[in-house]
């Protein structure tokens, strides 16, 4: 499982109940069912 991160601009947002990509002005609203993933570097 993908840590839980800050809600940074940065990286993908990501719903923790469906999987589904979220904007991150649904991260910031709802900090306790989504989480902040960074992509990796090559």
């Amino acid at each position: 499982m993908p840590k839980k991160a800050t809600t940074s601009s940065s990286g993908r947002g990501r719903s923790a109940i469906t999987g589904k990509f979220v904007k991150q002005s649904t991260v910031k609203r709802h900090p306790k069912t989504t989480v902040n993933e960074t992509p990796k570097k090559k």
